[in-house]
């Protein structure tokens, strides 16, 4: 294990700060009536999923492929299965699939995966002779449009005018680039993160809040870049997940920092660990105890200890 990993860096001389997301939070479901039953599809070239509604109420299963209607014009999606409890969905946000895709909208997907595999060596050939600073990460034809998009990453701004001209002029069709963030290009390509598992962007799914420090501070982590941020170099995403669940286990903790007396010593709470539900307290003379939670009860404003 290499040194960084040994020590922790102090948040006063790193910028934890540029980890986090600048998004806001993602909108916890409104309260309208839903109509069941609700499938989750998922865009196998961003990874994006939707919340769709099947014509008919017709059933579908997990791994079918339909036609419907996406942000960027009507395309295929995979079926992940029904949705029970959705999260971070509008009304407006459901769509209604228009059918169920055919032998024939399968054999035509295959022949659009080539093109786009031709496509994207058309686009790092214009790249390079316009000499731009673009990473090309994925590239899709819309099924039932003229139209294909072109995701890239860059660090800076990037003027490709005369490179849509030159797309324009080798494909006949409406072309669309799309710049997109480090977090977006892990969850197009995937990969394994630090867990051995799939980025969760990218297997879990794609409607995760953003993760502030704030998170893992809570979580009593260790606030070292290196250990807390994904391959993206952003904040891990599974530092969301158990956010929640901390903040509800410690309302019924006391907090670090308290003082109380126990065995004719004052003592200080220095650690306080929701996961193992136990406690460390330094006294003033020098004891440090590790105490289980369920000792600890409140009577009035005060801790106290049995």
């Amino acid at each position: 294990m290499s040194d960084i990993f040994e020590s922790d860096i102090d948040e006063e001389s790193e910028n934890l700060a540029s980890l986090e997301d600048n998004s806001e939070l993602v909108h916890e479901t409104e309260n309208f009536v839903i109509d069941f039953p609700l499938y989750l599809l998922k865009l196998a070239y961003s990874c994006e999923t939707i919340y769709a509604k099947a014509p008919d109420n017709q059933k579908l299963n997990s791994g079918d492929y339909v036609i419907a209607p996406t942000r960027y014009g009507k395309d295929m999606a995979m079926v992940l299965g029904t949705a029970k409890k959705p999260v971070g969905i509008k009304k407006d946000e459901i769509v209604n699939i228009e059918r169920k895709a055919n032998q024939a909208d399968l054999k035509k997907r295959e022949e659009l995966e080539q093109k786009e595999k031709d496509a994207f060596k058309v686009f790092k050939e214009k790249v390079a002779i316009h000499k731009l600073d673009m990473k090309l990460v994925q590239t899709h034809f819309i099924f039932d449009e003229q139209k294909v998009l072109f995701f890239f990453s860059s660090e800076n701004r990037v003027d490709f005018r005369e490179l849509v001209k030159d797309l324009v002029s080798v494909f006949k069709m409406r072309i669309e680039l799309r710049q997109i963030g480090v977090r977006d290009e892990s969850r197009i390509t995937g990969g394994l993160g630090v867990c051995g598992r799939p980025f969760c962007c990218h297997g879990v799914s794609d409607k995760l809040r953003p993760v502030s420090i704030k998170m893992a501070k809570d979580q009593n982590l260790s606030l070292n870049s290196m250990k807390i941020s994904g391959q993206c170099g952003r904040l891990l995403c599974c530092l969301s997940y158990e956010f929640d669940w901390y903040n509800e286990a410690r309302k019924n903790l006391p907090n670090e920092g308290i003082r109380l007396t126990y065995d004719g010593t004052d003592f200080k709470i220095t650690e306080v660990n929701p996961l193992t539900s136990m406690i460390k307290m330094l006294g003033d003379d020098g004891r440090l105890l590790e105490v289980n939670a369920k000792r600890f009860y409140k009577e009035g404003n005060r801790w106290k200890i049995n």
